[in-house]
């Protein structure tokens, strides 16, 4: 979310966005909306700079309400800042990427690269394609079908496609094939040394023959030569998906808390300054 690729692929969507220059000389992405009633709202999310540095670039830019989703835990920061806490962090899954084979298998838990060894015997084949192409139009149909089941809401499928069409070659698509038969996907997006995880589908038989796992080591093995030392594997929730928590855990990957939201706005940042401390994370 603080790449120029993702802000341009926004523009293109007509999503007001913009690069905020600070005060050190960095510089960060703003989402930009105008609310009835508030005025002009600011989001400024995955950001690792100063929350006092944020406020001052956005409501230089003439913001008036500014949301934060810092890039990890900084409550004091924020409450100082003038920030108010409206949701409490997330938790995400970050898979440090090696160069040995033998070393990231062995980061894995023991069910997990049993699956994958399961899956190398089961005579799975590995495509690899960049998008746009015609060939993960399956995988989007499918994700969409299990969102509206599951009640969740996956990477607006635009917005996947705006990245990829303003960055070529930044998302990759690799698909596990049984007989020629697609039976597992995922895509992913690179981003210098980072790499995130996307949208992903398994059918039946590719659960069945462990394809997910397949598919995501040959990813892993990719991205690696590509440079990418960290896959985000997005958020886990272990109440209401805790299968996929265990698989992204069991791929190795270790929990990294995010830095919840907060809002400053006229008349709240005084009651964020009075928040305690200690309270805050």
């Amino acid at each position: 979310m603080q790449t120029p690729a993702f802000t341009a692929a926004l523009a293109a969507l007509g999503v007001p966005a913009r690069q905020l220059v600070l005060h050190d000389t960095s510089a960060v992405q703003m989402v930009q909306r105008r609310l009835p009633g508030i005025g002009r709202v600011g989001m400024i999310s995955r950001s690792a700079a100063a929350p006092g540095l944020l406020r001052d670039a956005a409501r230089a830019e003439g913001v008036t309400t500014v949301v934060l989703n810092p890039a990890a835990p900084s409550g004091p920061a924020c409450r100082d800042a003038g920030f108010f806490p409206l949701f409490t962090p997330a938790h995400r899954a970050l898979l440090p990427l090696l160069r040995d084979p033998e070393q990231q298998m062995a980061a894995q838990h023991q069910k997990w690269r049993n699956r994958l060894r399961h899956a190398q015997r089961g005579g799975l084949g590995i495509r690899r394609t960049p998008l746009p192409t015609p060939r993960a139009n399956w995988v989007f149909d499918s994700d969409a079908a299990q969102a509206r089941t599951r009640g969740y809401r996956p990477l607006p499928r635009p917005l996947i496609e705006a990245l990829a069409s303003q960055c070529r070659g930044a998302v990759q698509v690799f698909e596990a094939h049984q007989k020629g038969t697609a039976v597992a996907a995922m895509i992913f997006a690179c981003h210098g040394t980072g790499a995130t995880y996307v949208i992903g589908h398994s059918t039946a038989a590719g659960r069945t023959t462990s394809a997910h796992n397949l598919v995501l080591w040959e990813a892993m093995r990719w991205l690696v030569d590509k440079g990418v030392e960290t896959l985000d594997l997005g958020l886990i929730d272990t109440v209401n998906a805790p299968g996929l928590t265990r698989f992204k855990l069991g791929a190795g990957a270790h929990v990294s808390a995010l830095g919840g939201t907060w809002v400053h706005a006229r008349g709240l940042n005084r009651i964020a300054r009075a928040l305690p401390r200690a309270l805050l994370v």
